[in-house]
């Protein structure tokens, strides 16, 4: 019998992407590789539970949602999350920074220093740098005024960020938008006295990605089900998106929409298959 695994999400390990799986094993996700799994036949996608702990019921999750968590298990998920504000003694230093996404396209937020680069790598940040450190508090603060001053949002829907993945101008023109809003942020009144201004030094992402004459995106997977299939190489790897070249052209499948559900290795020769549910889009 094919064994069945569960998908713990994707993670950036360093400047590599690696699918994670319960019980420890991981894939890494080298441009090229082939990527081949089914949803097992009959089975039920099933929540993921909260802070490292299991759902006591294991409670059913729509396939479409990419937090694959219960109403209860969510609460508890955000409860303890920084992004909403309800942890106010954490003693780690954080960072604020600016993330560029596409033209036009940078929000302002803040992530704990210990994490370097791992926060914008999961956003699908193409190119970023660094504002600000100091206390949690004075970081929150200084992303509230910075926000409102430059208006710039705190984030950016996936769904705008993968059409324009494609024809993204040049690293020169990325960072130079970067360093614009980065002196105006600077040169701001209003930052607590706590948080140290940090210079202006772009990152560029793109490479790592693999955005470099990225092909156009045909669709997006907008759910897995039971008895579904999913084959395709990866052509290139932004947050936590996968772009897969597949015999409908390049798909891009969330990968925040495998977790929940129990997945078997495909049979030969459904390497480049889709038989899920794919939102085509006109424009590439």
């Amino acid at each position: 019998m094919t064994r069945a695994w569960r998908c713990a999400g994707l993670r950036w390990a360093g400047a590599e992407p690696v699918l994670l799986w319960e019980g420890g094993r991981g894939s890494a996700l080298p441009r090229g590789k082939k990527v081949a799994f089914g949803v097992v036949t009959g089975g039920v996608r099933t929540c993921v539970g909260a802070r490292g702990h299991g759902c006591p019921t294991r409670a059913g999750v729509s396939g479409r949602s990419t937090g694959a968590r219960c109403e209860e298990c969510a609460r508890l998920d955000r409860a303890h999350s920084v992004a909403a504000d309800t942890i106010a003694d954490d003693p780690r230093p954080y960072h604020v920074y600016l993330a560029w996404f596409g033209p036009g396209m940078v929000k302002v937020g803040i992530t704990a220093v210990e994490r370097g680069h791992a926060r914008l790598l999961e956003q699908g940040a193409v190119c970023f740098s660094w504002l600000g450190r100091g206390p949690l508090m004075a970081a929150r603060r200084a992303e509230e005024v910075l926000r409102a001053a430059l208006g710039v949002p705190d984030r950016i829907p996936y769904a705008d960020k993968r059409v324009v993945r494609s024809a993204l101008p040049g690293a020169g023109e990325r960072a130079a938008e970067v360093t614009e809003l980065h002196a105006r942020a600077v040169a701001l009144d209003g930052w607590p006295e706590s948080l140290e201004r940090r210079p202006c030094r772009t990152v560029d992402h793109a490479e790592v990605f693999g955005l470099d004459g990225l092909p156009g995106v045909d669709g997006v997977v907008t759910e897995l089900v039971a008895g579904g299939v999913v084959g395709g190489a990866v052509v290139a790897v932004a947050g936590r998106d996968l772009h897969l070249a597949t015999g409908r052209g390049v798909v891009v499948l969330d990968t925040r929409l495998m977790t929940g559900w129990e997945l078997v290795a495909v049979v030969a020769g459904e390497e480049e298959v889709l038989g899920v549910p794919v939102r085509e889009l006109r424009n590439g």
